[in-house]
């Protein structure tokens, strides 16, 4: 005997579609965020004179605050409302863009990334969980995913433009002001075209928590990128294990909890665990690469930051474009097989990056080849983890999701780009006569900006002898970060094509996302 009918989900309207485009800016503004710092990075270290370790921190706090904080306030928005925390993360971020345009010495900028990372923690779980409740029809779930995902893409193309064009004419704090009108206009908006969702009974938060996920990463990553940069000191093997064991009493505090901060039977669906930890992967390739390819363009070949902003648009440009088709796909291939097929066909890329001291079409066709192949896996993998969570939970799955490609790009930065300076620091060394290397101390030694800068000060035929060498260095710098690479992606793709017919299981005793009840609030 057949059960009852179910009714179809309604379709949305023209009102949630605008809503869309008013939650993109979010995304816009946090891919924004990450690609014009990349090429403020020569300008700024020229004006505040950071170490390694601080520009390191400078371009990586706010993946780590971000990754830290996202389960806490997606868990948090379910409870409290996801339009108020939108309020709340655009008031706070754009505070935060202030402080970080008026830095007057790195430990100020490292401060206001820090802040920018915690507003964008309360702004992308809510926009996505939004979005979860806004579009219940699940093709036009799917498209509207796509789309905000997308958004991302379309702040990388803009970003190289809009800050090149900034660093052209004006003072690098410039870029970080264009999130200012951004944010007031979210604001204005927001409270008109988004209605309120959060959970009845939801539970009350845990802080313990909240403070154990927020630490946990930022121990592992601060002991990662030690042992990259200090070798396998006992303080930075300290760090890694205290970060761990904090994980892990997280987990172990999670089984107990009446109402947890991340309901972790979901990672025994096969497709919500390899897309969020492909999400890792994704975001530690694509933040670290990115750093490294914009101050390749800007302090080995010499551009100024427009024409490297101009060279790094074919890049963000097919990504996006490779997001819309991925997504017209899904009717005829299963998720992950367009993910896996992308992951890898990016293997190409980082080929391409090995051939880069050939000229900078070597650069831009091994990014290009690379952004694209992931971007399916980003735009489509969002969707099924979203997708494995009931509606009431749609801010704490949102969460997790962001929370795996933040803090791949996190772990990206501070490991595979500590990486990429120890491999510079030691050719360098190897490169440079004794008398040339007492030159060069603290800073000079670490960073190719500080390299640049005391070549300024030394006689021609010296500072020729210097400039060569650092620029050598971190060439073959990249070489070994884009040989790093290659294993990463061949493991993406295998893993992932391995779910196909998987994608949609649950494991025995939990319900499908369809039919789980939702118990949702929603009003203006």
């Amino acid at each position: 005997m057949s059960g009852p009918t179910r009714e179809p989900p309604a379709r949305a309207g023209a009102r949630e579609w605008v809503a869309l485009a008013v939650l993109g800016v979010p995304a816009v503004l946090v891919m924004m965020n990450m690609s014009v710092l990349y090429l403020a990075l020569p300008t700024l270290s020229r004006d505040l004179g950071p170490s390694g370790s601080q520009l390191l921190w400078i371009t990586d706090v706010y993946g780590f605050l971000v990754a830290g904080s996202l389960i806490a306030t997606g868990a948090l928005g379910d409870r409290l409302g996801h339009r108020r925390m939108l309020l709340v993360g655009a008031v706070a971020f754009t505070a935060a863009s202030l402080l970080a345009a008026y830095a007057t010495g790195p430990g100020t900028l490292i401060a206001a990334r820090a802040l920018q990372g915690l507003a964008a923690a309360f702004l992308a779980p809510s926009s996505l969980s939004v979005i979860r409740n806004l579009f219940r029809d699940p093709g036009q779930r799917t498209l509207a995913i796509t789309i905000w995902m997308t958004s991302f893409m379309a702040g990388g193309a803009l970003g190289p433009l809009v800050g090149g064009a900034l660093l052209q004419y004006f003072w690098w704090g410039s870029v970080f002001l264009v999130a200012v009108p951004a944010m007031v206009v979210l604001l204005l908006t927001v409270p008109f075209l988004v209605p309120e969702f959060r959970t009845t009974g939801g539970g009350r938060l845990d802080p313990v928590s909240v403070a154990l996920i927020l630490l946990a990463p930022l121990t592992t990553v601060y002991g990662v990128k030690s042992l990259a940069l200090d070798g396998f000191a006992p303080v930075a093997l300290a760090w890694v294990a205290a970060g761990l064991l904090i994980g892990t009493t997280f987990v172990r505090r999670q089984h107990r909890l009446a109402t947890p901060l991340i309901d972790l039977s979901l990672f025994r669906v096969p497709a919500f665990a390899v897309s969020v930890g492909g999400m890792v992967v994704v975001g530690a390739v694509l933040f670290s690469t990115s750093l490294l390819s914009s101050q390749y363009l800007q302090l080995v070949l010499g551009f100024e930051p427009l024409t490297a902003g101009l060279w790094q648009l074919p890049t963000a440009v097919a990504g996006t474009a490779v997001a819309l088709w991925a997504s017209g796909l899904t009717s005829r291939f299963p998720p992950p097989v367009l993910m896996g097929t992308g992951a890898a066909c990016a293997v190409l890329g980082p080929v391409l990056l090995t051939r880069v001291d050939g000229g900078p079409g070597y650069l831009v066709a091994g990014s290009v080849l690379l952004f694209a192949g992931l971007t399916p896996f980003m735009a489509l993998g969002t969707g099924l983890v979203v997708g494995a969570a009931p509606p009431e939970r749609a801010g704490a799955a949102s969460a997790v999701s962001e929370t795996g490609a933040e803090l791949g790009g996190a772990l990206g930065i501070a490991g595979l780009g500590s990486v990429a300076a120890a491999v510079y620091g030691d050719r360098l060394a190897d490169r440079l006569p004794r008398e040339l290397s007492a030159h060069l101390d603290g800073p000079a030694a670490e960073t190719l900006p500080a390299a640049l800068e005391a070549a300024r000060q030394l006689p021609p035929a010296t500072a020729a002898q210097l400039v060569g060498a650092a620029h050598d260095a971190f060439t073959q710098a990249l070489h070994v970060h884009a040989f790093v690479l290659m294993p990463l992606l061949v493991a993406l793709a295998v893993l992932t094509l391995a779910l196909r017919g998987r994608a949609a299981r649950t494991p025995q005793g939990t319900m499908s996302p369809e039919g789980r009840g939702a118990d949702v609030r929603a009003g203006h």
